[in-house]
């Protein structure tokens, strides 16, 4: 759906300061004196460019214009309206349109739409490696959002990968990437500091900011492909506090660290047990993604038994990641299932980049070199430490005591490393009953015994 954005140039409330202030015959900055507000924001307010005031402004402005209680109430009333309708949008924007199917994120998608629907959660940040998935989430819980009413607002950072069909109007878009790009350091174009309704960034040219355009509505603004920098926590802040109804998604192959954030591990896709029956093989979501990325390079491909239990044995080979998967599979146009299995057993991270080649082709293997590459040196030691068995020995399972034992140190140390391990997606978590057991990704393993040796 397209969204439209208002551009009027006058706003209730701006008309109503500029109107009292010319009645008892002030000029702005006598204005600005008496009440401490700026003249840049009793400008903005009179010219429409600033529509949403805190009430300690309207306050502050209804004291120096000496308002009596039925002209302070209508100029507390115009400020509420602006600040909970924002500056509206005659369609809710609507999040991009996904590609293809997502099988097994139910548990998933359902925690994060309950979370974010309900406001148990302001910020969520879902991080995992390159290529498991973490988009196509975004997508799914925005869409099943923007279904039930919530306007969704959708921002992809340069050099991230954009598998979905964009929609959304250009005017909208160009504001909103200038207002998230206040929100990591660009210097705010409107309101200033303090008590003038600022703190929030804003847009390039005098346009309006975040905060102008979401006003109290319920707002989902998904951020994908974020950069490992943290936005300014002061920005950050501000734009919660001004929008309530603001509820923020963002996915990232790393958390931000940041307080008030909620991380969310994404891990691959389940695959078969070893040995499975070929009805329980083909139901499994990493099979189900590996065969409809095969049928799109050998349409006339059929999954037999045996065709089956080579694609849960790739499956298994390659941990259900999502991006590994769709790599292989594009190889099945020069080579048949056994070939590429038996390629895969003697070295899978060879054949991670996705045959078709394009931009993003390498884009799994770069990423599984570069967030090993960016682990701290306490969980990389941890790391080679864990792989220093056979390659294949990728069902090797461990847990805390086994970590502690490693790496010789005490048990809070210890778990800070396997929590970093486990965020940045290079371990796999079964928590049951009886305890939780951790299992270093087969394709991990494989590429730290060929990792370049560090000086």
């Amino acid at each position: 759906m397209n969204a439209h954005v208002n551009t009027d140039t006058t706003s209730r409330v701006g008309a109503l300061i500029r109107a009292h202030r010319l009645r008892i015959g002030l000029t702005q900055r006598e204005l600005a004196d008496l009440s401490t507000i700026s003249v840049r924001a009793i400008r903005d307010l009179e010219h429409g460019k600033a529509r949403r005031p805190r009430p300690d402004t309207v306050r502050l402005m209804a004291d120096a214009l000496r308002l009596g209680p039925r002209a302070r109430a209508a100029l507390e009333a115009a400020a509420q309206q602006g600040r909970a309708g924002g500056q509206g949008w005659t369609l809710p924007p609507a999040p991009p349109t996904a590609l293809h199917a997502m099988p097994g994120r139910d548990a998933e998608t359902a925690v994060l739409e309950r979370e974010l629907t309900t406001g148990g959660e302001r910020l969520v940040n879902v991080v995992g490696l390159g290529g498991v998935g973490k988009t196509r989430l975004a997508l799914e819980v925005a869409d099943r959002l923007h279904r039930s009413g919530v306007p969704v607002l959708w921002h992809v950072f340069p050099g991230a990968s954009a598998d979905y069909l964009a929609c959304g109007e250009p005017e909208l878009t160009t504001r909103l990437a200038a207002a998230v790009s206040a929100l990591h350091g660009a210097p705010p174009t409107l309101g200033g500091t303090g008590a003038d309704g600022a703190g929030v960034p804003g847009a390039d040219g005098g346009e309006t900011g975040l905060a102008e355009l979401i006003g109290d509505q319920r707002v989902l603004l998904v951020l994908d492909g974020a950069p490992a920098a943290a936005p300014r926590f002061d920005r950050l802040t501000a734009l919660l506090r001004a929008c309530p109804g603001l509820r923020l998604l963002v996915t990232s192959e790393q958390p931000w660290e940041m307080p008030g954030e909620r991380i969310f591990p994404l891990a691959p896709l389940q695959v078969p047990a070893q040995g499975a029956a070929a009805d329980a093989a083909a139901a499994s979501p990493a099979v189900r993604v590996f065969l409809d990325h095969v049928r799109r390079v050998r349409p006339e491909f059929t999954a037999g038994p045996a065709e089956l239990a080579r694609a849960a044995w790739l499956c298994r080979r390659l941990d259900g990641h999502p991006g590994a998967l769709a790599a292989a599979a594009s190889w099945l146009v020069v080579c048949d299932l056994t070939t590429l299995c038996h390629s895969l057993d003697a070295d899978p991270v060879a054949l991670l980049d996705h045959l078709g080649g394009g931009a993003g082709a390498d884009g799994f293997r770069t990423a599984l070199h570069g967030r090993m590459a960016r682990l701290s040196p306490g969980a990389r030691e941890l790391m080679d430490a864990l792989c220093a068995g056979r390659p294949e020995d990728c069902d090797a399972e461990f847990g805390l005591t086994e970590v502690t034992a490693l790496t010789e140190r005490g048990l809070p140390e210890s778990g800070r490393m396997l929590r970093e391990l486990l965020i940045s997606g290079l371990v796999r978590a079964a928590h049951e009953s009886d305890g939780s057991r951790f299992r270093v990704l087969g394709l991990v393993r494989a590429a730290a015994h060929r990792a370049p040796q560090r000086a």
